[in-house]
């Protein structure tokens, strides 16, 4: 006999709760009470899910979304307690999905739900924009431009910002999709796109912080094989400004 029956009955209940159709159920507990536990946890966990990727929910309308859900409190081995991880245990269980070629799944679901789950990390994140030590009117050509972190760049293969139940791509477009999340001042969190050489800008700053903006530019100037060095730092200098006047710069570094 087990030393804790209390603690096997739970398990017990949990194991039946996640699986009906495999594992047993457990004893002493009438069918009906034991419908009414699995349907709550059920519909506890699909809300939050639904909350978290509304995309995601809307596109697999019918029973793929329930479904889905299914799979994910059965199969996956989350390991945290907490509900506001729980729309990251989805990101990492549908990610180990994708890896693992999952028939039936679409090519850019994972993708998607870690679009969808962004937002909300940044939305709770305890990062502030003054956390980092910084000049906030430093000049940006000659000092080290500080992105601020509650600016973060993202780098999708698919165009997720695009993608609902009215388009649905089937092929891997040629070149990525560059997203800025930022959280401003008063909370709110907003997405913008970006070119190609503002991600590759704001890439560099955190690869190579030592580096002042001029510099910084000038090897971004070399990486796109810019004809005018100086034409391209001028156009850069001005990009530089409008970068901080978003509030995607704190200023620059201060040791």
């Amino acid at each position: 006999m087990s030393p804790d029956p209390a603690a096997d009955a739970q398990r017990a209940l949990g194991a039946w709760i996640r699986d009906p159709a495999n594992a047993p159920a457990p004893d002493g507990i009438e069918a009906r009470r034991l419908k009414v536990y699995r349907e709550l946890f059920f519909n506890n966990i699909e809300g939050m899910l639904a909350g978290s990727f509304p995309v995601i929910r809307a596109i697999l309308e019918g029973g793929r979304w329930p479904t889905l859900v299914r799979d994910f409190y059965r199969d996956h081995p989350a390991r945290t307690p907490l509900f506001t991880e729980l729309a990251r245990e989805f990101v990492r269980y549908l990610e180990a999905r994708a890896a693992t070629g999952a028939d039936g799944d679409l090519p850019w679901l994972a993708t998607l739900a870690h679009y969808e789950w962004i937002e909300l990390a940044l939305q709770i994140s305890e990062l502030r924009a003054d956390s980092l030590p910084h000049d906030p009117d430093g000049d940006l050509l000659t000092g080290r431009p500080l992105v601020s972190p509650l600016a973060w760049p993202l780098e999708y293969p698919w165009p997720v910002h695009r993608i609902g139940p009215d388009f649905l791509p089937g092929a891997r477009p040629d070149s990525p999709t560059w997203l800025l999340l930022q959280r401003d001042a008063a909370g709110d969190v907003r997405f913008q796109q970006l070119s190609a050489v503002t991600f590759r800008l704001l890439q560099r700053l955190e690869q190579h912080p030592e580096l002042d903006g001029r510099a910084q530019l000038a090897a971004l100037a070399t990486e796109a094989a810019a004809p005018a060095l100086d034409e391209f730092i001028e156009q850069g200098a001005a990009m530089l400004q409008q970068l901080r006047r978003d509030g995607t710069f704190c200023g620059t570094r201060v040791d």
